[in-house]
């Protein structure tokens, strides 16, 4: 499992909502994805705090991606990313913590799986 979660360039939680319903398998959405819309106080943005509970058949690019393009639908998009936990660098495969906007990202967050 990977906790991912997605910060807009937003406050709005609404949109963030929305976003989680979408992408959520129980709604329809990506597999292996469980997604929240939630409201980052301290921050004042809205996020979109998933786990993915099968990264390799759902990958975090895949994920972006997606959440990306509804962003856009919703006249937002990505401020940021963020890893609760560690990742296998299998989950990294065809892609970077750059390209996922990873904040703080480090080797030190990597599994070697």
């Amino acid at each position: 499992m990977v906790a991912f979660n997605i910060n807009l360039k937003t406050s709005d939680i609404e949109i963030a909502k929305k976003i989680a319903n979408q992408i959520r398998e129980k709604t329809g959405g990506l597999p292996y994805v469980k997604a929240l819309g939630l409201k980052l106080k301290h921050k004042n943005l809205a996020q979109v705090s998933m786990n993915l509970t099968n990264y390799k058949k759902t990958p975090p690019l895949k994920v972006f991606k997606l959440v990306d393009k509804l962003a856009k639908k919703y006249h937002t998009e990505i401020l940021e990313s963020e890893l609760i936990g560690l990742i296998p660098r299998a989950a990294l495969k065809n892609t970077s913590a750059k390209e996922l906007k990873i904040t703080h990202f480090s080797s030190e967050k990597i599994l070697p799986l």
